[in-house]
């Protein structure tokens, strides 16, 4: 067993396959070129942010610390070394997202809980993805 700054490398994590892995790195890839577009259209500010945000009743001023959030919490869950404090931040993100989307009384399912579903997704593409989160978060039963 060899160690690289502290981390043990060359050990073969029980029933990750690189299937999953690869598995997980796309799900990652997918969500993580939406939100990164969702953070960039938040410093740019086109004219369907703008309406977005005067219908949700967020000031336009928020637009650009909000996508500063989103950025930094992005780019920390795609990095393998901090993408758990990166899913926290996310998840912390999102619920925001639903809870603002609650208190305008959106569509449940639709709308309300879209967010939900990133933050679902978020998570499963890190189990996917990293052998530590899966021994954290066992999914199947031991045998």
């Amino acid at each position: 067993m060899e160690t690289v700054a502290g981390n043990v490398v060359g050990i073969s994590e029980p029933g990750v396959s690189r299937g999953r892995r690869v598995t997980g790195w796309i799900i990652t890839g997918l969500l993580g070129a939406f939100m990164l577009l969702d953070a960039l259209m938040k410093f740019v500010q086109p004219k369907q942010v703008a309406t977005a945000f005067v219908r949700t009743g967020w000031p336009i001023q928020l637009s650009v610390p909000l996508g500063v959030i989103l950025l930094v919490s992005v780019i920390l869950w795609l990095v393998p070394r901090t993408a758990i404090l990166g899913a926290i931040l996310l998840t912390s993100y999102l619920g925001g997202a639903a809870a603002a989307n609650l208190r305008l009384l959106n569509p449940l399912f639709s709308n309300t809980l879209f967010p939900v579903y990133f933050g679902v997704l978020v998570w499963l593409a890190l189990w996917l993805r990293e052998p530590l989160v899966s021994a954290l978060i066992p999914l199947r039963k031991a045998s």
